[in-house]
């Protein structure tokens, strides 16, 4: 059975990244910075679980010299 992908709002979603919902919601808004994908329903604002996790492993780092490789 296949596994249902868990909707976190703009504040869930802000905490689980531990940054504030503005910030989320200023990079949904502009595009730029944190750029994750969303759902809209109606006029509520959802993100995917795993589009959150997925996000916090791409930017994971051993040391800060590996964040310098991917902006050269």
């Amino acid at each position: 059975m296949e596994k249902i992908d868990k909707l976190l709002t703009t504040e869930q979603a802000a905490k689980q990244l531990h940054i504030s919902p503005r910030t989320l919601n200023n990079a949904r808004s502009t595009g730029t910075g944190i750029v994750i994908a969303y759902q809209k329903i109606g006029s509520r604002v959802f993100y995917k679980e795993s589009d959150i996790e997925a996000y916090i492993e791409k930017n994971t780092f051993t040391h800060t010299g590996e964040v310098k490789g991917l902006l050269g």
